[in-house]
């Protein structure tokens, strides 16, 4: 077969089928990254935005074929890992699935049980924890699941084999053990100011000064 037929027939030439895979995927891999630049106020230098450049550049690189290469990119993509665990309070296991354009807002305490998986446009804030285990080992090795544009909010705590749906919204400091609806709101009950023994009683304090006026 001749050299114009060999181009014709890319699958005679194992080495350009080869290469024409690895880049596709190094174009779908930039097109992912490029989205949460995008979504994380295009500002390289956002601790969130890092994490999960790190965390897709690991997820490519381990699915692709066992090799020298393979082994030093997940060397390369380890060290990154406990950098950006270590230094940004961030930490999203290789195993966990992400979705695209996700933002992860402020750093610090964000921490994803080890089989999560999260939707498309969903916003995760600082301190909340994406799956906690409970229950031993009837829920520990399933994580929870985030539908797409789901919020969660600063402090929020999500128990493992949970599922948020679609549009849900958390709000700050709520526990959650149980699945969400579609569309929900869960807030945690409002503060109350309780009055110390000792404190001024602001109600005749009150009617004083509407005398006095």
């Amino acid at each position: 077969m001749n050299v114009l037929a060999r181009i014709l027939h890319p699958t005679d030439m194992p080495m350009l089928g080869t290469f024409r895979r690895l880049s596709r995927s190094v174009q779908d891999l930039t097109s992912q990254i490029h989205e949460d630049w995008t979504t994380n106020h295009r500002d390289w230098t956002m601790p969130g935005f890092r994490a999960i450049a790190v965390h897709r550049f690991g997820r490519w690189v381990s699915n692709k074929r066992p090799g020298a290469l393979r082994t030093l990119l997940l060397w390369l993509y380890q060290a990154m890992y406990r950098y950006v665990r270590n230094h940004y309070g961030i930490e999203i296991p290789l195993t966990v699935i992400l979705g695209r354009r996700l933002l992860l807002a402020h750093q610090n305490g964000i921490v994803f049980h080890w089989k999560t998986v999260v939707g498309d446009d969903c916003l995760i804030r600082h301190n909340a924890t994406i799956g906690a285990g409970y229950g031993g080992q009837k829920t520990l090795h399933r994580g929870p699941r985030l539908g797409n544009h789901v919020e969660v909010g600063p402090g929020a705590v999500i128990f493992a084999a949970v599922t948020l749906g679609e549009g849900a919204v958390l709000g700050p400091n709520v526990v959650v053990m149980s699945h969400v609806p579609a569309g929900a709101r869960v807030f945690a009950e409002a503060p109350r100011v309780i009055r110390l023994a000792n404190a001024p009683d602001e109600s005749h304090d009150t009617s004083r000064i509407s005398q006095n006026l």
